[in-house]
């Protein structure tokens, strides 16, 4: 059985401590950026910051923001902060609507990603004897890279099967017997159905599932299916990748690791919400190769101060509630996807679709899913505001996830529905 290990003194200093190293840290990120030039030390000097001498950690919310959109008009390389030749990597993802989004890597940053990633896998339990199934998908995706140096700074076994061959996935889950799992929430439950089918008892303590938002309600459905504690991971390519903020076994939300990554949420005027209160997510990170000032993520998530009972004095945010730009609007009803899943899953299997039916004047919302209860309909009207047709079709109909992540929501416009039998 694997060794337990607990929080490192970064993670428990005190909040005096932390807000004297962040305001190094800020005033630090100040002073690159404005020696680098570039759209971020252009904005700078344009609200009269020179230096990192003209910035306390209070002057933080009067900072100007960098966006995606500052990326992709960038792109490939223009908000790099250090010579092409100190480039090691270059990650990124498609981005919204396909768009690429590329980050590149010092080898200092690769340090403090594994680092972080490592953090990230002692909030599970882990420790260097712990074999860790690495089941998130290699490549420009940060996920599986991330975790597999997490894992080797960690000291523990790392086996990177990357996603995929699931059948090839139970079997060395069985042989092997890792102690931790690390891929999607939406892949879990495959893995975790797989084995079940198969007959096959697992030897998983816990498993850090990330790079979609999901619910309470999934949780369960995977803590049963694996028999595991379930915690989410969170984080984003153009801030580090994964391990910018983790669930620890308390499951009461994911602290971030603020000593690296200054952490605020924002109403949509761009001011501050009140502990407890959902925001869209900013960060501002000091990694050397893509600093970025204020990060608007487009997540939303609420912030706690609270201290956690594992003993890490950290801020805290809650699950991801959905992305600014993922909020469905019908028939004037806001809504998130996550909002829906949280009842779905509570009356139906965890192989479920989201449809939203443009093709008359007034949209309609179609839940698809394979198993129901009666009950899911009037639920979802109940509990949405707003009338849902649920259609329960045949089993195998839903697309199961082996690589990359669940579409949970798709559009039908015209032409032949997106699901057989809708």
């Amino acid at each position: 059985m694997a060794e337990s290990y607990g929080p490192g003194p970064a993670e428990t200093m005190s909040r005096d401590e932390r807000s004297a190293l962040q305001r190094t840290r800020l005033r630090e990120l100040v002073d690159r950026l404005v020696a680098a030039g570039g759209v971020q030390g252009e904005r700078l000097r344009s609200v009269g910051v020179t230096g990192g001498a003209d910035v306390a950690l209070a002057d933080l919310p009067k900072l100007p923001f960098t966006t995606k959109q500052d990326l992709w008009d960038s792109y490939p390389h223009g908000m790099l902060a250090v010579p092409m030749r100190d480039v090691v990597a270059v990650h990124g993802s498609s981005g919204s609507r396909g768009r690429p989004t590329l980050v590149a890597y010092t080898k200092g940053d690769l340090d403090l990603w594994a680092s972080m990633c490592a953090r990230s896998l002692v909030c599970a339990g882990a420790g260097p004897d712990s074999v860790v199934h690495n089941a998130y998908g290699y490549g420009l995706f940060t996920g599986g890279l991330g975790i597999h140096q997490g894992a080797i700074a960690l000291g523990a076994t790392v086996v990177p099967m990357s996603g995929g061959m699931t059948d090839r996935q139970v079997r060395l889950l069985a042989d092997l017997r890792p102690d931790i799992l690390t891929c999607t929430p939406s892949y879990a439950v495959r893995l975790g159905e797989a084995a079940r089918d198969a007959g096959i008892e697992l030897n998983l303590k816990a498993g850090l599932f990330g790079s979609e938002p999901w619910s309470e309600e999934l949780r369960t459905t995977i803590e049963g299916l694996l028999g595991l504690a379930a915690l989410d991971i969170y984080g984003l390519s153009e801030i580090i990748g994964p391990g910018v903020a983790t669930e620890c076994l308390e499951r009461d939300g994911l602290h971030v690791n603020e000593d690296h990554f200054l952490v605020e949420a924002l109403d949509p005027d761009g001011m501050p919400v009140p502990d407890g209160t959902p925001g869209e997510l900013v960060f501002t990170t000091p990694r050397e190769a893509m600093p970025l000032l204020r990060y608007r993520t487009g997540d939303i998530a609420s912030l706690s101060a609270e201290p956690c009972p594992c003993g890490r004095t950290l801020v805290r945010m809650s699950k991801v509630l959905g992305r600014r730009d993922d909020m469905l609007v019908i028939r004037g009803v806001n809504v998130y996807p996550r909002e829906i899943e949280a009842v779905v899953l509570r009356y139906a299997s965890p192989h479920y679709q989201v449809v939203i039916d443009r093709r008359a004047a007034m949209p309609r919302l179609i839940v698809a899913c394979e198993e129901a209860d009666a009950g899911l309909e009037p639920a979802l009207s109940g509990e949405l505001g707003l009338s849902c047709d649920v259609r329960v079709l045949p089993a195998g109909t839903i697309p199961r996830v082996e690589i990359g992540k669940a579409v949970r929501v798709v559009t039908w416009d015209s032409g032949d529905p997106p699901l057989p039998d809708l």
